[in-house]
């Protein structure tokens, strides 16, 4: 009985145990069916921000720190992975909570679409740097920037259709209870296939047809097309098509077919959306990484122009905004700076339509002049061409029909100038390394040879025991000579080592001096190495390259000219020079002298320059130095040249004018002297240094000046021009050191501008006026300066490496027309040192091909700076030459 009891309660257990277990099993099922819903709803979210943060982790933490100084306004938890998270997980939430969501992401829309303070919303995306969007809504680099409506589709279609609609939270709920339904059917019938590996399956599907969603979006840009075909494909089970998104008016079994379609699309697409989550992976990097680094030298582009007006070394190189007028023409006026992004994008196109570089060949040009070539005073084939050498025609110009290109080489051992005032006294003899001199000249205190160096004692052959001595001499003879007031722009004829302008300088008075390059071995070379202005001439047959009436004295001590010969012509070229009312100092020994030769010459001398109508004021003995000298001066009028009893010398013909000089030959005549009142030749000018700042009185308001400009008003602006250009900048933005500026040369002098800016600098210039220029040297001597007339398609008449600075305002871009720039650079190496500044204002064309041939001459480039169509370059010449 026991037995028995045992067996029945035994069936039943048995019959309660199966029942138990069906029970079981369907109950499973149905945890498993809503865990395989809620896995596939849930599980590739998290998968996907999973995705994202693996390309987030690469590059948040570089892309943040460029803009953490620049944008600081979206809180760190509104980024766009989470807003995404957010608006996925909404659909496996109730009803309440896909509500509380929708208010989250209308609050994330509102705003990201209205950024605080008009401010840009660094909450948009934390993973790429931030994109600025134009009109059409395309960024930087080809990206379309998202706005707040496209963030939210992003999220999901669902979450879309939630937004838009109003209807979120019931149509969700409906589409998931109906997924969920019909996911519980599928699982029960192929629960015995394998479930656990057909779930695994669908997460990876999801999960990875999210990302791709993800990363079309961000390079929707690249292919519009590929990301319309790929969300139809990356949807996923928990994501509907565009024509499902009102889920109220779609029957539950077109869902389930819908579904199992692209469930089954998914299974066999799986393989290729791996591969493709990888490649776009790879894209979403590759972009992240160039849109760091245009942001990145955006951004150092943008310090770099920030920092300049705040960074002295940066100033010493480039321009700063108080340097406005830096590249300013005085006849445009363009006007403040240009930012260094503008700049930076000119010299890019400048370099990107250079489609061919020039390449320079440099040699060493193979003459006998060697280190001290001169080309148009060493042109040997043309010189032994020559019929007469009677006139010195030997020591005149004869230019190559071509400029050479070849470059002037170095005397062995050169050394760095000696600075002013001390090179006035001595130089170093390997700069300048001739002795010939010191043996012939020595006695007379011209120069000495003392170890190292060449001494200058500031003596000559009239005056043994100094020059000043000398120039007060001249001064006690005739006061009203006046040094460094009424008399300001003096010519010394012969000025051997040009000792006498050299210690002019003392009394405030600028000498133009020139000598021959003759037997007297580098005498100009010696007075330019002391920091002397000179050149290189001589009075032969052509007129001196000055115009007339423009020197208040002139200068002669023993210059050895036969002034009396051939009726006078080489005297009244110096009467053509001399301003009216000027003098004419002579220190010679048939001054005071009684051999017959000197005494032949002086009764020669005395009737011409009675017929010429000069005044002897003063006749004196200068114990001293033993010498004895006169003084003459040319009349103010006409008076005396109407009233002669004889017409010798004949005055000149009226066609006749006193200012053409170049390549004139002299005639033996006098030229009228103005008599109206408004011309220039009347008055005597302002003591210095008035003059300098006044406008001439013979400029009148009924001319046009060279900038367009009534010419006073021209005069003024123009001066107005260079004292803030040269203030501002020159002097101060280009890290010059003046003190080691002596010797200047402003290659197209217009008003004299740019030399009275430097008046209180210890340098002189030579103002030079192109012969194809308008004419306005007599200007600049008018205001106590002094200049020259040259051709720059010829070399310039002075001595290698004598410049320390030139300064060329437009100048190549005019002689362009005419002549080859390379041979005019060429030229200019000729002509500074060592060391020595070229600064040029011209077009962007002209800088960009000086720059490189500066470059090919391994020069130094200091500045290069371009705004719009005007550019500004400044090189510093090194020691290179060729081997």
């Amino acid at each position: 009985m026991a037995l028995g009891r045992n067996q029945r309660f035994d069936s039943r257990s048995s019959s309660s145990y199966c029942s138990t277990a069906t029970l079981v099993v369907f109950v499973a099922l149905c945890l498993v069916g809503v865990w395989m819903m809620t896995s596939s709803t849930v599980v590739p979210i998290e998968l996907s921000s999973s995705g994202k943060s693996e390309v987030t982790d690469e590059t948040s933490e570089t892309v943040a720190k460029s803009f953490e100084d620049t944008s600081r306004v979206a809180p760190e938890d509104t980024t766009q992975q989470d807003i995404q998270s957010k608006g996925d997980a909404t659909s496996g939430k109730t009803t309440s909570e896909a509500s509380k969501d929708q208010n989250v992401l209308g609050n994330t829309e509102d705003n990201t679409a209205e950024p605080t303070n008009g401010e840009k919303d660094d909450s948009l995306d934390t993973t790429k740097p931030q994109t600025y969007s134009d009109e059409s809504g395309t960024g930087e680099g080809g990206e379309v920037a998202k706005t707040a409506e496209d963030i939210a589709t992003e999220s999901g279609g669902n979450d879309s259709g939630v937004q838009k609609n109003g209807q979120g939270s019931s149509t969700e709920r409906n589409s998931n209870e109906t997924m969920n339904t019909e996911l519980v059917r599928n699982k029960e019938q192929n629960s015995d296939q394998g479930t656990s590996s057909k779930k695994n399956n669908n997460s990876e599907q999801s999960s990875n047809g999210i990302i791709g969603n993800e990363q079309q979006d961000k390079n929707s840009a690249e292919s519009q097309s590929d990301n319309a075909n790929n969300s139809d494909e990356t949807i996923g089970d928990e994501q509907e098509p565009e024509s499902e998104k009102n889920s109220n008016e779609t029957s539950s079994d077109e869902q389930q077919q819908s579904d199992d379609l692209k469930n089954s699309e998914q299974v066999e697409k799986s393989d290729d959306d791996d591969a493709k989550v990888e490649k776009d992976q790879g894209r979403i990097k590759e972009k992240v990484e160039q849109n760091q680094d245009m942001e990145a030298e955006k951004a150092d582009v943008e310090n770099k122009t920030d920092s300049q007006p705040k960074d002295q070394a940066v100033n010493d190189v480039f321009p700063d905004g108080a340097q406005a007028d830096l590249l300013n023409e005085t006849n445009t006026q363009n006007g403040a700076w240009s930012t260094q992004a503008a700049e930076s994008r000119n010299e890019k196109d400048v370099q990107a339509s250079s489609s061919t570089v020039t390449q320079y060949s440099w040699k060493l040009c193979n003459v006998t002049a060697g280190s001290d070539y001169i080309p148009c005073l060493d042109n040997e084939e043309a010189i032994k061409k020559l019929r007469s050498t009677k006139h010195f025609e030997h020591r005149e110009r004869h230019c190559p029909k071509e400029g050479p290109d070849c470059l002037v080489p170095l005397p062995k051992g050169y050394r760095k100038p000696i600075e002013w005032p001390t090179s006035r006294d001595k130089i170093w003899y390997y700069n300048v390394p001739h002795t010939q001199l010191a043996v012939v000249k020595g006695h007379q205190n011209w120069v000495k040879v003392s170890g190292e160096y060449l001494i200058f004692p500031g003596g000559g052959t009239q005056f043994k025991n100094g020059a000043l001595h000398y120039i007060d001499f001249i001064q006690e003879s005739m006061p009203d000579i006046a040094w460094g007031k009424r008399s300001r722009v003096v010519l010394d004829v012969g000025c051997g080592v040009a000792s006498f302008g050299g210690h002019l300088f003392d009394r405030d008075t600028l000498t133009m001096s020139f000598a021959p390059k003759d037997e007297h071995e580098a005498q100009v070379q010696f007075a330019l190495e002391r920091g002397i202005p000179a050149i290189s001439a001589v009075m032969g047959t052509t007129r001196l390259p000055f115009p007339g009436g423009v020197f208040d004295v002139i200068h002669c001590a023993r210059c050895r000219v036969p002034w009396h010969i051939e009726g006078g012509m080489l005297l009244l070229e110096l009467n053509r020079l001399l301003r009216p009312g000027g003098y004419f100092v002579w220190s010679a020994t048939p001054v005071y002298r009684k051999v017959q030769a000197d005494q032949e010459i002086w009764n020669a001398m005395s009737a011409l320059t009675k017929s010429m109508c000069w005044e002897m004021v003063a006749k004196r003995w200068d114990a001293l130095n033993e010498v004895g000298l006169a003084i003459y001066r040319k009349p103010s009028n006409n008076t005396c040249y109407e009233s002669r009893k004889q017409n010798s010398p004949p005055i000149c013909q009226e066609h006749d004018d006193p200012n053409a000089v170049w390549n004139i030959r002299l005639q033996a005549c006098m030229h009228k002297l103005p008599s109206d009142p408004a011309v220039r030749g009347t008055h005597w000018p302002d003591d210095w240094p008035q003059r300098l700042e006044k406008t001439p009185y013979w400029l009148s308001s009924s001319q046009v000046g060279v900038y367009g400009k009534p010419t006073p008003e021209d005069f003024q602006e123009d001066y107005k021009h260079w004292k803030k250009v040269v203030g501002s900048s020159y002097l101060n933005g280009m890290g010059i050191n003046w003190s080691t500026v002596r010797n200047v040369m402003d290659m197209r002098s217009v008003y004299g501008g740019f030399a009275a800016a430097l008046r209180d600098m210890k340098v002189w210039v030579m103002n030079v006026v192109s012969i194809d220029s308008q004419d306005t040297l007599p200007v600049i001597y008018e205001r106590g300066l002094f200049g020259i007339y040259h051709d720059w398609c010829e070399s310039f008449s002075t001595y290698p490496r004598t410049y320390d600075l030139l300064h060329a305002d437009h100048i190549f871009s005019m002689i362009k027309k005419r002549c080859k720039i390379l041979a005019v650079f060429v030229e200019v190496d000729r002509l500074l040192r060592p060391e020595g500044k070229l600064i040029v204002r011209d077009t962007k064309e002209i800088i960009n091909e000086l720059e490189e041939i500066a470059r090919s001459l391994s020069w130094e480039i200091r500045m290069t700076f371009v705004k719009e169509s005007e550019g500004l370059l400044c090189v510093q010449k090194t020691k290179w030459r060729p081997s």
